[in-house]
């Protein structure tokens, strides 16, 4: 009796041959129309290409010498000199390529009319004869000289247009036979395939789907499922592992549902024992554990609906994390939960992280609730040291600089060159000082939610070319040039104008400061469905990947760059923007320069 192997030989060694026979005359047809395209290519386009260069070289030489007769002789030969260069280049090209009989008496009357052309051209040219002269002699020789050559181009460019019109028809003529002869093949390898076809319905197709049938059974839990199968080729044999299988599944299930009772458990365990809150959800949304802090603090008992939790938002973070397959951290007023438990206030920092299978695709989330309340209030302590210290400076601060002031103008006497020296060096040292204790003021207001936001719709166009006009003379002055890429549709954002407008003035000025004279500095914004982006770039030195991420800390400055400041600037811009609602970040490649990004909420959508 025939085994699988020798049944579906009996029918693909037939299809094999009639792809065989196919493939031959394919690829000897195919190489032969080939062969024609490329003559077509090779031997007519090429001097299609040259004749028509020569004749608008041509028409432009003429059209020189028309202003050079005209008296603009600088223009003219602006236009005679490079087209005696691009048409003896084309004319190279043609007589190159000449390859029909009658192509070649032609081109040889060209070349000798453009020869006594070339001879005319520097006639009529030569400023030193009569104006009256040249202009007869363009007339009576260079024009039909002109026209010939003219002729004699457009005469080879009809040449080879209608052999490529010929060569064009044959290989017409040629695919016609080819595609007869291919819908005889295919008609042959038709029925051969409808005959293979018909017979694999009853060696293979039947008794697979008998085993399809028999797998969803057991995908069902149905192991005690038998097949029973008599034949003996290689489907019967198949037939009879597969409840061998299924005999093994059922020993197998019985010792892994005492082995997952003994996981889960240690799970359980093993999650009430972490600090922080922990929860895993399904794909739906689900609760299918939770840590004791995730169920009695955040409420987020094992069976519930995330999104009907006190913190719905939290399934906002578990769906982007689901589609985007990356962990995905709370961002503005989505990220911090707070948590008053016997009289203590606790806060936790929220982050979804996707659980992925084998295959890299999403099988739930697990919801991560950092306890991240000392570092509130290690923030918070030096929030209020900073403040402190920055009110009590600045009083005695302001008496030092009025002091300097007044010792400057010489309001108490005449100075010496080396006290106004001195003197000098302490001004500007205490008003970098005094610059510093603002700023580190104004960090403390805007954390401590003191300093309100005049929030309004503004156009971000307007708002961003109002910033730029401000540092066009700064960068010319540095030799750096300024570009702006801002449409005007875009939709107008919530901003407070002056705060913005201080963010754009810092990495401006961090930008051009950077940037060497013959750089670029580049504005440019975006928008997508809730956001509008703004970037500043610039070609300097760059950021290397080390000390990016501490850009944004305050008194951080990067080692081994040119420092003016304290280090507050990008600190201050990082508190405004997150302070709207946005998101500040920094992209830098070292000798390539840098980018500095964020986002403002679209006026048309509500506030967070």
């Amino acid at each position: 009796m025939f085994g699988l192997r020798q049944k579906l030989s009996l029918g693909f060694i037939g299809l094999l041959i009639i792809m065989v026979v196919i493939g031959v005359e394919s690829i000897l047809k195919l190489t032969e129309l080939g062969g024609s395209i490329d003559v077509i290519l090779r031997e007519n386009y090429r001097s299609v290409i040259a004749c028509q260069q020569m004749k608008e070289s041509l028409e432009r030489m003429d059209s020189g010498v028309l202003f050079v007769l005209m008296g603009y002789e600088a223009e003219g030969a602006q236009q005679i000199d490079p087209s005696i260069v691009r048409f003896e280049k084309a004319m190279d090209a043609e007589g190159g390529n000449i390859t029909l009989p009658e192509e070649g008496p032609v081109f040889s009357e060209l070349q000798n009319a453009y020869a006594d052309y070339r001879q005319v051209l520097e006639a009529v040219r030569a400023s030193g004869s009569p104006l009256g002269e040249r202009r007869a002699l363009y007339f009576q020789r260079l024009l039909p000289l002109f026209q010939s050559i003219k002729a004699s181009a457009h005469q080879i460019l009809q040449m080879n247009q209608q052999n490529m019109v010929d060569a064009n028809m044959a290989a017409r003529e040629m695919a016609a036979q080819a595609r007869q002869r291919m819908y005889l093949l295919l008609l042959a390898g038709s029925c051969v395939a409808v005959a293979f076809m018909v017979s694999v319905g009853r060696w293979i197709l039947q008794p697979i789907m008998k085993l399809t049938s028999s797998a969803k059974e057991i995908g069902q839990g149905n192991l005690d499922l038998a097949i029973g199968s008599t034949s003996r080729d290689e489907i019967g044999q198949l037939g009879r592992e597969f409840d061998s299988m299924a005999a093994a599944l059922r020993r197998f299930r019985r010792s892994e549902q005492a082995k997952l009772v003994r996981l889960q458990q240690a799970t359980e365990q093993a999650l009430d024992s972490l600090p922080d809150a922990i929860a895993i959800v399904d794909i739906e949304g689900r609760v299918e554990a939770a840590s004791q802090t995730a169920t009695e603090d955040i409420r987020l008992p094992v069976g519930s609906l995330v999104r009907e939790s006190p913190f719905p938002w939290l399934w906002d973070l578990c769906d982007e994390a689901i589609r985007t397959g990356h962990k995905i951290a709370g961002k503005g007023g989505f990220s911090l939960i707070q948590v008053v438990k016997d009289g203590t206030e606790r806060y936790f920092k929220a982050s979804a992280v996707p659980i992925l299978d084998e295959l890299a695709q999403p099988m739930g989330v697990t919801i991560v609730l950092d306890d991240v309340t000392l570092l509130r209030q290690q923030d918070e302590l030096k929030r209020n040291l900073i403040s402190t210290v920055s009110h009590q400076v600045k009083t005695p601060l302001t008496s030092i600089r009025m002091a300097l002031y007044l010792l400057l103008d010489e309001k108490m006497g005449t100075l010496t060159p080396k006290q106004e020296e001195l003197l000098l060096t302490a001004r500007e040292d205490s008003d970098r000082l005094d610059a510093i204790v603002k700023d580190l003021l104004d960090i403390s207001r805007i954390k401590s939610g003191r300093a309100q936001m005049e929030c309004a719709p503004v156009s971000p166009h307007e708002m961003v070319a109002s910033t730029v006009d401000e540092f066009r003379s700064a960068a010319q002055d540095l030799g750096v040039y300024l570009a702006v890429d801002t449409p005007m549709d875009l939709p107008d954002v919530w901003a407070d104008i002056t705060r913005i407008s201080h963010v754009f003035a810092n990495l401006l000025s961090n930008a051009l400061k950077f940037t060497p004279a013959g750089g670029t500095v580049t504005v440019s914004s975006r928008a997508d469905d809730d956001y509008v982006w703004f970037s500043v770039r610039d070609t300097g030195q760059g950021i290397s990947s080390e000390h990016l991420p501490r850009v944004f800390e305050q008194f951080f400055r990067a080692p081994k760059q040119k420092q003016t400041g304290a280090g507050l600037g990008l600190a201050i811009a990082k508190e405004i923007v997150e302070a709207h609602g946005g998101m500040i970040q920094a992209e830098s490649e070292v000798g390539k320069g840098s980018t500095f990004t964020f986002n403002l909420l679209r006026a048309d959508r509500p506030r967070i």
